[in-house]
């Protein structure tokens, strides 16, 4: 049986692409929600009636974290902190408007499949680093952003910092009790 070899240069191209991917994304959700659709206003409606409060803040917020953390994993610059802005926003989201609408996202109200995933890759790029191909390779600092100390980084400040916004400014509407 022959042993597989992976490269560096093969695992570089693919934390590459993953990182383009995630951070493109991010970039064009951030966009969105300012310039498209019904703009900043209308995402601060929308974030309001999801219980965000004040609605414009939690907007400009997450709109801002998006277009900079994107911006951070395209180039490879700061790695964990890129993906942290990632994760924080998919927490943040599906908790409040994707969980309960069940795991697939072509349901009504759209399912938390989406945000998971790019949570998930946000971590994964926390633990991996930003690879060869990045800022951080050039500046030096990819052996100390990555492995345990990423992901620690990439999981305390996406998901620790989702949870604190939560737990200080969400404040949804109370959900009248269904009668049987």
């Amino acid at each position: 049986m022959k042993e597989l070899v992976i490269t560096d240069a093969a695992v570089s191209v693919g934390i590459l692409i993953l990182r383009l991917s995630v951070g493109a994304t991010l970039i064009a959700h951030g966009y969105n929600h300012i310039w498209g659709g019904g703009k900043i206003q209308g995402t601060a409606r929308w974030f309001q009636g999801l219980g965000l409060r004040p609605g414009v803040l939690h907007a400009w917020l997450a709109s801002i974290t998006e277009l900079v953390c994107g911006a951070l994993l395209v180039i490879g610059l700061l790695n964990p902190v890129g993906a942290a802005g990632c994760v924080g926003v998919m927490v943040v989201a599906w908790i409040t408007n994707h969980r309960p609408n069940g795991f697939f996202i072509f349901r009504p109200g759209e399912g938390y499949e989406y945000v998971m995933n790019l949570a998930a890759a946000g971590l994964a790029l926390g633990a991996l680093g930003a690879g060869r191909y990045s800022a951080d390779y050039l500046l030096d600092l990819h052996e100390d952003l990555a492995g345990s100390l990423g992901l620690a980084i990439t999981a305390i400040a996406g998901v620790g910092g989702a949870l604190v916004l939560l737990a200080v400014f969400w404040r949804p509407e109370p959900q009248e009790a269904k009668t049987s």
